[in-house]
């Protein structure tokens, strides 16, 4: 049986999902955009899939995320 993902990086992923933006995640849960970007590669690396499109600007989810 797989464990649950990791529960700060899920709630990071849900911030970030709702605004669209790394930095206003950031902002939101009062950390730096660094550490929202880290806990969503934790996330990314567990589940093995990319949640986001990066680049070009603006943010966006892929299909999966």
């Amino acid at each position: 049986m797989r464990s649950l993902p990791p529960l700060n990086a899920l709630h990071t992923f849900e911030v970030a999902a709702r605004c669209l933006s790394f930095q206003q995640a950031a902002e939101e849960l009062d950390i730096t955009s660094t550490a929202v970007n880290h806990q969503i590669k934790v996330l990314e690396d567990y589940l093995g899939v990319s949640l986001f499109r990066r680049r070009p600007r603006p943010l966006a989810l892929t299909e999966v995320g």
